[in-house]
């Protein structure tokens, strides 16, 4: 089985690396549309600014690669939210993946949001063993909203989209490779899917 890391400069690739390899598993971090395109598993993790990261992605051609994968792919964080319609951050266009808005946080709470929070009303093959209000790191500013796609959910002053899925495409806005042993499954049930 092939697995590929996306590196598009938007940081945390190398934790996600660090994480697959105590799962004893092997990945290639790569920017290359063709080992993207052929992998059997794709993780598209980020920590970062969207305008700058779709503009990476653009300039690489790696948006239509993404568009157009077949196999299981995995947004994180940051990658989530380029899976998205459109970003408030920087007002960017994003890779239309999933017809959801991400925003801004304006709830009175401190942000960004960085630490633990609890995920709930899990509806996903991804969270297989895992039980509702299990702890998840997190790190942003930003928040997809609920709609049909959603398959977690968060809360932090607003009821946002911890997780979303549409058809080979999963996304997460917490970091599993940094959420001990539930992280960790996780990561295990998306390279079973």
């Amino acid at each position: 089985m092939s697995i590929v890391i996306i590196k598009y400069n938007a940081g945390n690739v190398r934790s996600v690396n660090v994480a697959l390899q105590r799962l004893a598993v092997e990945a290639v971090i790569t920017d290359d549309p063709k080992e993207i395109s052929n992998a059997d598993k794709i993780i598209f993790p980020g920590v970062g600014a969207a305008a700058p990261a779709m503009e990476y992605l653009q300039q690489k051609k790696l948006d239509v690669v993404i568009q157009q994968c077949k196999n299981p792919f995995l947004g994180i964080c940051l990658g989530m939210q380029l899976l998205c319609d459109h970003s408030e951050e920087g007002d960017t266009p994003c890779l239309g993946v999933f017809s959801q808005a991400v925003k801004k946080f304006i709830t009175g709470e401190k942000v960004p949001q960085i630490g633990w929070n609890n995920i709930y009303d899990l509806r996903s093959s991804l969270f297989n063993g895992v039980d509702e209000n299990l702890f998840m790191y997190f790190v942003h500013s930003y928040y997809a909203e609920c709609g049909p796609n959603t398959i977690a959910k968060t809360n932090y002053g607003v009821e946002y989209s911890s997780g979303i899925q549409k058809d080979n495409f999963y996304a997460v806005q917490f970091h599993p490779e940094k959420s001990g042993n539930a992280g960790e499954l996780i990561l295990k049930n998306f390279l079973a899917l």
